[in-house]
């Protein structure tokens, strides 16, 4: 007669402990998910120009995170003007045409703005060492960077609360910042001078979902930053307060937009 193979008896003492053991560890990696979670959710968002706020996904710039815009210091002026008119201190590096005259008719603080116009081939280094003291970066890459290098330069940021907005496309950025559809007004009959600049600002999120639009004058008649279809930045506001009543009261989303 064959033999037979026959399992060994389970222990009963055994087994429970084995599936006490289970819940432990289902209920630990449910603990880790769940904070890091909250840590996305409690992400703190720097200051930003209201006339750009609700076009954005998180409703502002996230500290830590990165941001691909399309090459234009108009744009890059006014992403900079909330955070600096708050206190930040920011950084440009590549861009030797971010003329400072500029720059400071848009609200940016002179005197915490750091320029590094021409970086050369260490672009990354310098992008990463003034992250570490600077709350905001502008940065139009060189070379191209290695997979690794970037992933390192993500994980400084995210350790130092700095955000990058980066000229160009780039890898894992939170979205897309691009200026569109632009025309000038001002000039006359062969006089006068160009005054106002009619744009377009599109943003499409890594997140999915579809890209928001708005219109601004950027720059206005005064210099400044103006958003033109304000009825819309409302009702976005509004909208997004009805999704979550307890983020925002509404006669707080009438301060904002108003």
């Amino acid at each position: 007669m064959p033999a037979l193979a026959l399992s060994p008896a389970v222990d009963p003492v055994d087994a429970g402990e084995s599936r006490i053991q289970s819940v432990d560890t289902v209920q630990a990696l449910q603990a880790r998910i769940d904070a890091l979670q909250r840590t996305r959710l409690d992400s703190r968002l720097m200051p930003t120009h209201e006339a750009l706020a609700d076009l954005l996904p998180d409703g502002g710039l996230r500290e830590g995170a990165t941001y691909a815009l399309s090459p234009s210091s108009a744009l890059v002026m006014a992403l900079l003007a909330g955070p600096s008119q708050a206190g930040s201190w920011c950084g440009v590096v590549g861009m030797p045409e971010f003329g400072v005259e500029a720059a400071e008719s848009v609200g940016i603080d002179l005197d915490r703005l750091v320029l590094v116009p021409h970086p050369g081939d260490a672009w990354l280094t310098v992008t990463a060492s003034i992250a570490d003291a600077l709350g905001i970066v502008v940065v139009r890459p060189g070379r191209a960077a290695s997979d690794g290098a970037i992933a390192k330069l993500a994980g400084r940021l995210r350790e130092r609360g700095s955000t990058l907005l980066v000229l160009g496309p780039w890898p894992q950025a939170e979205a897309m910042i691009s200026l569109t559809e632009s025309r000038w007004s001002g000039l006359g009959d062969g006089h006068g001078y160009l005054s106002e600049r009619e744009v377009t600002v599109t943003v499409s999120s890594k997140r999915g979902g579809r890209p928001r639009s708005g219109r601004l004058m950027m720059p206005d008649a005064e210099l400044g930053i103006r958003r033109l279809d304000r009825g819309v930045a409302a009702d976005r506001a509004r909208e997004r307060w009805h999704d979550a009543p307890a983020a925002v009261p509404p006669n707080d989303v009438a301060r904002q937009v108003g």
